[in-house]
């Protein structure tokens, strides 16, 4: 795939996901994810997540199901819009895999597809399965912020006759080499270049990831005693790429705030994603209680956590961070 987001797109349009239907997943993250919903004709319906490891709940998904939905002709139907429900796309936030169990036993009460969105999570397990063994489609990002980079592009993996299909409609559905094609498809391919810096990245993802796993830690040994801030989540198997590490602070302190000192310092630090059902384009979409999303997205502050960060610099961000936040 040329990106992430077109291995979503095109995932969804394996399963048939059409123009005018509902495709449940999280506000809770990157606006890619809602966007590719929107570029199968879909429409997003926004469920919140589950305040243990940011990922979508799927006690709050049959929960928002069984209010607001109906079965009927076979298919799943919104009471409000009357758009058929089409699929599930949870979302590996930070590269931790979604209570997969638990949304696999919802799709599988309704007869619905799943997608998921691990842009993030290369080479991490769910209780010891590969991640891409669970849903339908598994779609990962290689994006140039990402554990791994081909500078660009994604990868689709799941069930074999699933990724047959994609892999036919993202070479714009060329069936021979006389240029016959059979329908509408997508020139959705990676390139040579980029698939070659991609394999190389793959041979040191285990160094990679131990990395991330290393810097998360100290993040959390560091701050493990300060009242104003709390740790990301740690998954309950330990099972994550840990992406991206930082902190959530208390309400009394603003993420803005210590953005600005820690960039006056040199030190790059951003705020989290706003969630999708705040933003301009979604703010129609069918949306759940966000009890937990709005609580937290705008406590959350990222700092540094790339693979290369080393452990004198790391030292230094805290150190800065303290600094900050005692005064």
């Amino acid at each position: 795939m040329g990106s992430g987001t077109q291995g979503l797109h095109l995932a969804l349009k394996v399963l048939d996901v059409r123009s005018g239907d509902l495709v449940i997943t999280p506000s809770f993250t990157f606006i890619a994810t809602a966007n590719a919903i929107s570029h199968s004709g879909a429409t997003p319906w926004f469920i919140d997540i589950d305040s243990t490891n940011w990922t979508m709940d799927p006690v709050r998904v049959a929960e928002e199901i069984e209010a607001h939905a109906v079965k009927r002709n076979g298919a799943l139907y919104h009471l409000a819009t009357g758009r058929r429900i089409a699929a599930l796309m949870p979302v590996y936030t930070l590269g931790t895999p979604a209570d997969m169990d638990g949304l696999v036993k919802v799709a599988q009460q309704y007869n619905l597809p799943i997608v998921a969105d691990a842009a993030a999570a290369i080479g991490v397990r769910y209780r010891e399965r590969p991640i891409g063994e669970i849903a339908d489609l598994t779609v990962y990002s290689f994006n140039g912020n990402k554990t791994i980079t081909s500078g660009g592009g994604g990868m689709i993996v799941g069930r074999e006759d699933l990724v047959k299909r994609a892999k036919h409609l993202s070479s714009t559905a060329r069936v021979s080499l006389d240029y016959e094609h059979d329908e509408v498809g997508y020139n959705y391919r990676m390139t040579n270049l980029e698939a070659a810096v991609g394999c190389a990245q793959l041979q040191r993802l285990g160094t990679f990831l131990d990395a991330k796993k290393r810097i998360r830690a100290a993040y959390d040994r560091a701050f493990a005693n300060h009242e104003a801030v709390a740790p990301f989540p740690a998954p309950s198997d330990g099972e994550s790429t840990f992406w991206l590490s930082g902190v959530v602070l208390s309400e009394n302190q603003s993420v803005k705030d210590a953005c600005t000192a820690l960039w006056a310092s040199g030190i790059e630090a951003r705020p989290f994603w706003k969630p999708v059902h705040l933003q301009a384009p979604y703010r129609g979409s069918p949306c759940g209680t966000m009890a937990v999303t709005n609580s937290i997205w705008h406590r959350i502050l990222t700092l540094p956590c790339s693979t290369s960060l080393s452990k004198d610099n790391q030292a230094l961000v805290v150190s800065a961070l303290l600094q900050h936040l005692e005064s």
